[in-house]
């Protein structure tokens, strides 16, 4: 399905980000190509607003924030693809890569972890087992002359 006539590109259930705030670049590729590689301009880099993104909530933005500062330049999020030798293709591979960027990062977080204790019964277990091995290699040793 050609991209122009999708409706916008599917996060997650909730979330959609419509093609009106995508926007594309392309460029030539270093890579495989043959002899259409210094004409075809198959290299893609997606580009998405994501601080002035009206798809977001709030929360979501600032979780967005959080877990991505290090990839947002002034709250645009930039991915590129080349891996690819036809256009279409790299365009389909940054949607998926954004898509799943985006949906990782807006992930709720884990619950916290409880922290528990042993039983009782586990750590006599645990004990009798290390005695056992104990006995066992004392088994091994040479016998002592006393």
């Amino acid at each position: 399905m050609p991209s122009a006539h999708r409706p916008g590109l599917r996060v997650s259930a909730g979330v959609t980000i419509p093609e009106s705030e995508l926007s594309w670049r392309f460029s030539r590729s270093s890579g495989p190509g043959g002899q259409g590689v210094n004409t075809a301009d198959s290299r893609v880099e997606l580009v998405w607003d994501a601080a002035a993104s009206t798809v977001l909530s709030p929360v979501q933005r600032e979780r967005l924030r959080e877990r991505l500062g290090g990839r947002l330049v002034d709250g645009v999020l930039t991915i590129a693809a080349s891996e690819h030798r036809a256009q279409l293709r790299n365009r389909d591979a940054a949607r998926e890569r954004l898509a799943a960027l985006v949906a990782e990062a807006l992930r709720p977080p884990a619950p916290p972890r409880r922290p528990t204790k042993p039983s009782r019964g586990s750590k006599e277990r645990r004990l009798k087992a290390k005695q056992r091995r104990t006995d066992v290699k004392q088994l091994r040793q040479r016998p002592r002359d006393s």
